[in-house]
């Protein structure tokens, strides 16, 4: 995740196969084993839901995809965040990196809702 890509739907992939091989690497205990669910749900469906929101229907459908990908990437945000703080990881740098992702993830679907509403 390190060289930024601009194609979105290549980045929501990458995303993806981070988040599954940082739950992957996570302890066997209980904390990580509920969160570490909940950030596999939240955090692999930005890419498929993108995935439906590139073939809307209409203007108002394709909106209304790109809010579902947007809740889920806050969803894994903040999820991310609780295992940052509870130590909940392999590595520390591991998470930082896809807090950081997702943070920017979340900026580029503002973005792009705001502009899709305006025109």
């Amino acid at each position: 995740m390190n060289e930024k890509k601009y194609d979105l739907e290549e980045r929501l992939i990458d995303f993806a196969v981070a988040v599954i091989l940082y739950i992957e690497s996570l302890p066997n205990i209980k904390s990580a084993n509920h969160l570490g669910g909940q950030l596999l749900r939240s955090g692999t469906s930005p890419s498929l839901n993108y995935g439906e929101a590139k073939s809307a229907e209409s203007k108002s459908d394709f909106i209304h995809k790109m809010k579902v990908c947007l809740k889920e990437l806050r969803e894994s945000y903040n999820c991310l965040r609780i295992m940052h703080r509870a130590k909940i990881y392999k590595t520390e740098q591991q998470i930082k990196e896809l807090i950081t992702e997702c943070n920017e993830l979340i900026s580029i679907f503002v973005k792009s809702i705001n502009t899709a509403s305006k025109s």
